[in-house]
């Protein structure tokens, strides 16, 4: 070559570099690179990354996101030695393999081999053409712009994730789950070499439809691995021997209500880390609907347990099947809304503690409420008299809860469980009912209130993802939650052997019916876990003999011997003490009382000794009374002679008929001496009429011939019970006694009742004409 062309040709080939790169960079001016952000399948993972539920993108592909760090190394290994040994060396396109193919082309008359790059392969995705000179161009052009614009780590990242793997599927890491049910960065020598030529062929090579075709070509990866010397032979022999699965793995359908309601709320995220531990959520999903076939084909249960110290909910069972027409399965039970039947009492007990309204063991009437605005009765259909406070929560006696929230407010009860995070549904002003299930709530309310009985009154709301903030709320008083769990775990006669399961710590429970038999609950903590369950029809239809003690409680029993074994528990507060207190009076015990009948040891809070709620609307001093008598022990004034101090106690009017016979006669009020005039009458005994009530109407049976009967009776009074009629006298009974006269003609009428000491009670009632 002359020496003149030899000084030339570096010049040419710099300036023929030039106009090449200028070219480019026009190109990429005029047809910049974009790379638009597809949308993502979302994936609903464990807490340990088990798949539980996946949701393919709105055009229906299945694509999740993934990159080389989160890819077994074996793939990337195969990926790279069978498509592109030179991928971090050349500049988007290797020379070398494309004259190769470029000669192999042209010899066969036709494309035989592409040449292509990985670089290549990805702008193929990005940017589809057909298989021509200008697509093979074109697809040249826009690998130098990936080069120019991306580093290597980041196009490898968009093959991963957007390379065709047969059907709607793309990405590494949705082909993993899809055609071998693992995540990517768990496969095998043989799992990664068929994986690596999937996207050559997606259809052709499908393993689900054409295994022994998927199977050549893997082998031959293989083979690749085994002559570049990167898999050794034995390593090579031993993945040939691997048979390739002629099935497509479904997606998991696990937990599948908790990752609806996080998709519908978290659309465009790809991945869902939840706190669900996925071997607990199986295995109660599996106990739950095993529990509920006996019970009938439209019966349906829910479960939900959560972490007290995380806060992580570790299972959540939204209802028994998922699939089932019959059992409503895709009603979400946890969140559904329903009465909770009696499961609220224990937090009207704690609140009013923390009020000094009461303490762990006042005296509480479990009576009729007679002529007042809310008279419901118990479960049991009958009535205990007077009762303690831990009597009433451990028994759920209905009118004892009423009698407290009566003292306590409705509205102030809502308002603190709305604001300790509960969501509530209530049609009108709160009312008496609310605490026994006359208003709307959900599972999930009701276990973030038990959850403040375990964690010193604080509320805490459940995290559902491992991204969620821990927040808490004030409910009570980390003294009030102690006591009122540490009664919620006194055994209960039937249920001797809930409380303690398993040699575990003592289990605080408590269930709820709604009414009609509509909803069975049962929640107890455990350790250092809150446990939920619901049983039921999610339709609403009532389920007779079907209720929180006989259906629920054994559902709870299960879940919670499934929890691991803790000992965590919280320590009795400085702020509660056992202390002797009497009745009736509820006050704290002293050696000088004499009006103390029965004594009990009840838990103080705050060394407050709150006096007894006196259902007659009578001041609680009332209850006892101090007079002077003189030596034959006869009532006597102070200005007699001889006399001295004693006191009684007085029970209210409602508990006379419950009164053990010793009670009673520590009851009785000295009579009046004739000896010593002026004796000061006694107040407080309240007498009540109890066999009408005001503005009662009244008529004669339609055909009865015999005139009936009106019933006379009261509570409380002393001596002799004197009964009017429109002020005529009618009848003396003693009292406690029972009477009755005959049905007066029609009109309007006034029944009074007198005792011996003065007290008075009347109604007035209607008498309606046949007419």
């Amino acid at each position: 070559m002359p020496l003149r062309i030899k000084k030339r040709f570096p010049a040419a080939a710099a300036a023929a570099a030039a106009v090449v790169i200028l070219c480019l960079v026009v190109l990429d001016t005029v047809c910049p690179l974009r790379l638009e952000d597809r949308p993502w399948s979302t994936l609903v993972l464990a807490r340990d990354g088990t798949p539980l539920r996946a949701f393919a993108d709105e055009n229906g592909v299945w694509r999740y996101p993934t990159d080389p760090a989160s890819v077994s190394p074996l793939y990337i290994q195969a990926l790279l030695t069978y498509e592109d040994r030179w991928f971090h060396y050349h500049p988007g396109v290797n020379p070398f393999s494309f004259f190769r193919a470029l000669i192999q082309n042209i010899r066969a008359g036709r494309i035989v081999s592409g040449g292509s790059t990985l670089t290549m392969q990805v702008a193929r995705i990005l940017y589809p053409n057909r298989r021509t000179l200008a697509g093979k161009m074109t697809q040249i052009l826009r690998a130098f712009q990936l080069e120019a614009h991306l580093s290597k780590n980041e196009i490898l990242t968009l093959y991963l994730n957007y390379a065709p793997f047969g059907a709607n599927i793309e990405g590494v890491q949705t082909a993993s789950f899809t055609w071998l049910g693992k995540k990517a960065d768990r496969l095998s020598h043989a799992q990664a070499a068929l994986l690596a030529v999937l996207p050559q062929a997606p259809s052709f090579y499908r393993p689900d439809r054409h295994p022994e075709r998927a199977r050549a070509a893997r082998d031959k990866v293989l083979d690749r691995m085994a002559e570049f010397g990167v898999w050794s032979p034995e390593q090579v022999r031993a993945a040939k021997q691997e048979t390739v699965a002629a099935f497509r793995f479904h997606p998991p359908m696990d937990a599948p209500i908790l990752a609806r309601r996080l998709f519908s709320s978290a659309r465009g995220r790809p991945l869902l880390h939840t706190t669900i531990d996925y071997d607990l959520q199986r295995h109660l999903q599996d106990m739950v609907m095993e529990y509920v076939t006996p019970l009938g084909k439209h019966q349906s249960g829910a479960a939900m347990v959560m972490n007290l110290q995380t806060l992580e909910v570790l299972a959540y069972v939204g209802s028994s099947d998922f699939s089932s027409k019959d059992r409503n399965g895709h009603v979400d039970m946890i969140r559904a809304v329903r009465s909770p039947g009696s499961a609220l009492k224990p937090f009207l007990y704690g609140m009013v503690l923390d009020e000094g309204i009461i303490h762990s063991h006042s005296l509480l009437m479990d009576t009729p409420r007679f002529r007042k605005e809310y008279d419901p009765g118990n479960f049991s259909r009958g009535f205990s008299g007077p009762v303690t406070m831990t009597q009433a929560l451990r028994r759920s006696l209905n009118v004892p809860a009423v009698q407290v929230l009566e003292a306590f407010g409705p509205q102030r009860f809502h308002d603190r469980l709305v604001n300790a995070g509960a969501v509530l549904d209530m049609s009108g002003r709160p009312n008496l009912s609310m605490v026994l299930g006359g208003l709307g709530t959900r599972l999930e309310s009701i276990l973030v209130l038990y959850s403040a009985l375990a964690r010193g009154g604080l509320t805490g709301m459940p995290r559902l993802l491992k991204s969620d903030p821990v927040r808490e709320r004030y409910l009570m008083s980390e003294g009030a939650a102690w006591i009122i769990s540490r009664i919620l775990s006194q055994p209960m006669p039937g249920f001797e052997g809930i409380s303690r399961l398993s040699g575990r710590t003592p289990m605080a429970w408590k269930t709820g019916t709604s009414y009609g038999f509509r909803d069975a609950w049962a929640f107890g903590i455990m350790g250092e876990y809150v446990a939920g369950v619901w049983v039921g029809r999610p339709d609403g239809t009532p389920c007779p003999g079907q209720y929180g003690a006989v259906t629920a409680i054994p559902l709870l029993q299960r879940v919670i011997e499934s929890l691991p074994m803790s000992d965590f528990r919280k320590k009795q507060p400085d702020s509660v003490t056992l202390e002797p207190i009497c009745w009736p009076q509820g006050t704290m015990k002293s050696q000088t009382r004499e009006d103390c009948v029965v004594t009990h040891d009840a838990w103080i809070l705050d060394h407050q000794f709150p006096p007894t709620l006196n259902p007659d609307d009578a001041p609680a001093a009332t209850l006892s009374h101090t007079f002077w008598v003189d030596a034959s022990g006869r009532r006597a004034s102070p200005s007699c002679g001889g006399i001295h101090t004693v006191t009684r106690s007085v029970w209210p009017a409602a508990a006379e008929p419950w009164l053990p016979s010793a009670w009673k006669a520590r009851n009785i009020i000295p009579e009046a001496s004739p000896d010593c005039p002026d004796i000061a009458p006694l107040t407080g005994t309240r007498i009540r009429i109890t066999s009408i009530f005001p503005g009662s109407m009244m008529s004669r049976p339609p055909g009865q011939t015999a005139v009936p009967d009106i019933p006379l009776s009261a509570l409380g009074g002393s001596g002799r019970l004197h009964w009017f009629l429109n002020g005529e006298p009618v009848a003396v009974i003693p009292a406690g006694s029972t009477g009755a006269i005959a049905l007066p003609p029609p009109g309007a009428y006034q029944l009074a009742v007198a005792d011996d000491k003065g007290h008075v009670d009347m109604v007035q009632f209607t008498v309606l004409s046949l007419d």
